[in-house]
């Protein structure tokens, strides 16, 4: 994890410079979203690998496939190359992320689970750091390529030791207080079906012409179609147990990396604030991120998950709240990096809580669906709230001549995610020890000889 997260935080800041470099700035959008479009069709890979034959083949796979697209995107001659080492990379991620969850659900008992956690959102403390100012010194003093080359060398020993260690016997399932129904198989043309739709949706918000408006249309029907194959039935209603906890994750990651995405944009160009100003926001909220991620560590037994989840919401309302009232000149643009730092205290709160619930909703031996599901949800919530927010900037900014004003609108919209994320975190609450034998939460009565559905 500490190397997936160096990783992604180096590369990303080259991506512009690689683009210039290989003569396809104009194609920039569809390299930088190819890793989101790709990570949503690997984590769906490998929930049901994990499924099917547990965590650490799919893990292994994704370290590996790590350390080849490296290479590929090392050896670019086209920016083509480069878009399909980065949708490699993806997929990779997507395999990674899957199989830590799944990995930690199946090895971990309950009470140790949330500290686990904490130490994987602790692992990106230091690449957030080291990740970016190391990666822009190689390349000014070098080149791009040898930044993906050197990470590839990094990466190269722990990805063998990984083999040679995972290749004992399977970790079993741990328990689980999930159902044993039926629940939908994600299908592989869907998954890739979605997976193109979230990179037309990332292209096509990039600008706002015919072309792009097209690219986002005809991303989102894709979404609207094949998205819910993918999800637990009744996603979309926010039904209790893992149904509202993936549709909470999605609405937590979108308002968040859209937050991410648009309060550096109104630093840099509105407000005119040095460039160091906005570093310091990505390394605040890095840090603040994995401290809330320590306290929920420490809170296993103090209450309710859920009510961290509602907290953690609560306290991203606020963070968009205060970067809306930072588009106000009157306002010191120091007060939207401190709404970074706060939506990331609220990130670190309700994520891994949202994860452990994932884990004890799953149904009996589907960890791997449910890691999926939340990994689909996420990389959804993230290309859907992204792009409403970035067509309603787009028109705001065609219709007025202020720079801010497009900016206080964007934010505006981020609250409804928030907000709808703490008024519906009740309905990811786990089910009490009396409740276990037959009756929902919801009042709605079960066969006795299945277990609770929350």
């Amino acid at each position: 994890m500490f190397l997936t997260g160096f990783a992604a935080l180096a590369v990303m800041p080259l991506l512009p410079l690689a683009a210039r470099d290989l003569d396809g700035v104009v194609l920039y959008p569809l390299v930088a979203g190819a890793f989101v479009a790709a990570s949503l069709l690997g984590g769906v890979l490998g929930g049901a690998w994990a499924d099917r034959a547990g965590a650490r083949w799919p893990l292994t796979a994704g370290v590996v496939l790590t350390v080849v697209t490296l290479f590929v995107s090392a050896t670019s001659t086209t920016i083509c190359q480069l878009a399909l080492g980065r949708f490699a990379d993806g997929i990779a991620a997507g395999l990674v992320a899957v199989s830590v969850n799944v990995a930690i659900g199946q090895s971990y008992p309950e009470h140790i689970r949330a500290r686990a956690l904490a130490l994987m959102s602790a692992c990106w403390i230091v690449p957030s750091l080291a990740g970016p100012p190391l990666a822009g010194l190689v390349a000014a003093w070098w080149s791009w390529r040898t930044v993906f080359f050197g990470l590839a060398g990094l990466t190269l020993l722990p990805a063998v030791v990984a083999v040679l260690l995972l290749r004992g016997p399977a970790a079993q399932a741990g328990t689980s207080q999930g159902t044993e129904e039926p629940v939908r198989q994600p299908a592989l043309p869907a998954a890739a079906a979605v997976s193109v739709a979230a990179a037309l949706t990332q292209y096509g918000v990039s600008a706002w012409d015919v072309l792009h408006a097209l690219c986002t249309a005809a991303g989102l029907a894709l979404l609207v179609v094949f998205a819910p194959r993918l999800l637990p039935p009744r996603t979309w209603r926010a039904r209790r147990g893992l149904p509202a906890t993936v549709l909470l994750r999605a609405l937590t990651s979108g308002t968040y990396f859209t937050l991410e995405a648009f309060v550096p944009l109104m630093l840099s160009t509105a407000r005119r604030v040095p460039g160091v100003v906005t570093g310091l926001a990505f390394t605040g909220a890095a840090l603040a991120w994995a401290g809330a991620s320590w306290v929920q560590g420490r809170l296993q037994d103090r209450g309710p998950r859920h009510r961290l989840v509602a907290v953690g919401a609560g306290v991203m309302v606020a963070a968009v709240v205060l970067a809306a009232l930072c588009t106000l000149p009157a306002v010191p643009a120091a007060a939207a990096v401190f709404s970074m730092v706060l939506a990331a205290v609220g990130m670190g709160l309700s994520a891994p809580s949202l994860t452990l619930l994932s884990l004890t909703h799953a149904p009996i031996g589907r960890q791997g669906y449910a890691s999926g599901a939340m990994q689909t949800s996420q990389n959804l919530g993230q290309t859907v709230v992204l792009a409403l927010a970035s067509a309603l900037f787009s028109a705001v900014s065609a219709a007025v001549t202020g720079q801010l004003a497009p900016f206080a609108w964007a934010f505006a919209l981020l609250v409804l995610p928030a907000a709808g994320a703490a008024c519906l975190a009740g309905r990811t609450r786990m089910a009490r020890p009396d409740q276990q034998s037959g009756e929902r939460p919801d009042g709605e009565g079960i066969r006795p000889h299945h277990a609770l559905t929350p």
